[in-house]
C-alpha cells in the first residue's frame, strides 16, 4: 500500500485512465458479443425498402 502513496499524481491518473478505459471497453465487448447481444437489432433490417 505504501506504493501507490509514493507514485506521482501523474502516474496514479494515468494508471486510473486505462483503468477505467479497459473497463468500458471490456463492458462494451460483453455487450456487443457476449450473452446482452440476442436483444440487440439492426436497425438497417427493420428499414427495409
Amino acid at each position: 500500500m505504501r506504493l501507490l502513496l509514493t507514485l506521482s499524481p501523474g502516474l496514479t491518473l494515468s494508471v486510473v485512465v486505462l483503468v477505467v478505459l479497459m473497463g468500458l471497453t471490456g463492458f462494451g465487448l460483453y455487450t456487443a458479443f457476449g450473452p446482452p447481444s440476442r436483444q440487440l437489432t439492426d436497425p438497417f433490417d427493420e428499414h427495409e425498402d
